[in-house]
Parts: structure tokens; C-alpha cells; sequence
């Protein structure tokens, strides 16, 4: 692995541990020329997910892009940086699961809200309303009514 400063082609491991609940080793290593110390994460390599755009475009999956998304849903709410990529991991392992090389967005947006719902009602309310592009506050109310009737009928159930 290439240093991140110098660029010299030899570096030294000095801490290895598992991330990303053990979907990923992360690993501190350290440039044996200039003595920079940076991290790397090593993941399994799986085929590349396409996701399906509503208008037919098709692009790569991109974890980041959906991070970002994630944390501007997120901001100012008690949910972590550790629970997004949890939760990104989660959703990435089950499109892997599925055996399916292309995703829809609907189906991967209705996955990331599922998912929302039980961790944060703020956040799931933001992401829904650019995923599902509100144009009122009646679409506001829909949502937050169905929130409310899931809340409910789990609570009885």
C-alpha cells in the first residue's frame, strides 16, 4: 500500500480490526520513509450493483452517495455515524442477497425508509420528502399519518 504523503510503495501494518460488523478489516498503517500514519479499509470485493433510475438512466451503486443522502436526513438527530453505515451495509448485503445486478431506485429508496422509520421519525420524514419529492404539506401529513398507524399497530400488535 502506497503512503498517503510520500507515496512510497512500503508501508507497515501496526493495527489491524474488524469494521463495519466485520464486513470490513480496518488497518492503521504506517509509511516506513516519511512515518505518516493513515488508515485503510479492506472489503469484500462483490459484483457491482446498477442502480435504475426513475427516468431509465442506470448508474453505479455508490455507498457514498447514499451516505451523504443519509446524513443530511440525519443532521441534528441523535443518530450516528456508526448506525448510517450499519444501516448502508445492511441495505447493500440484502441487494446482495437478492442475486440481482440491478436495483431499482423505488425499491432501494423504500429499503433506506423502512430502515429510518425505526431509527429516527425526523430523519425518515426528511429523506422521504426528497425521496418521494413532496410538493405540500399534505404529503407531509400523509406520511407522518402512516408513520403514526405503523407506530400504533405495532405497539398492539
Amino acid at each position: 500500500m502506497k503512503c498517503s504523503q510520500c507515496h512510497h510503495p512500503d508501508t507497515k501494518v501496526i493495527e489491524s480490526r474488524d469494521a463495519a460488523d466485520g464486513e470490513a478489516i480496518r488497518r492503521r498503517r504506517m509509511c516506513l520513509i516519511c512515518g505518516q500514519r493513515f488508515t485503510t479499509y479492506e472489503r469484500i470485493e462483490r459484483p457491482q450493483l446498477i442502480v435504475i433510475k426513475n427516468n431509465g438512466n442506470r448508474e453505479l451503486f455508490s455507498r457514498e452517495k447514499l451516505l451523504a443522502g443519509l446524513y443530511r436526513a440525519c443532521e441534528k438527530t441523535p443518530i450516528t455515524n456508526i448506525q448510517l453505515e450499519r444501516l448502508v451495509t445492511e441495505i447493500e448485503t440484502k441487494l446482495h442477497e437478492c442475486g440481482d445486478t440491478e436495483v431499482p431506485t423505488t425499491k432501494l429508496g423504500e429499503m433506506v425508509m423502512e430502515r429510518l422509520a425505526d431509527l429516527n421519525e425526523v430523519a425518515y420524514v426528511r429523506f422521504a420528502s426528497v425521496y418521494r419529492r413532496f410538493k405540500d404539506i399534505a404529503g407531509f401529513e400523509k406520511e407522518l399519518s402512516e408513520i403514526r398507524n405503523i407506530k400504533a399497530a405495532s405497539v398492539k400488535g
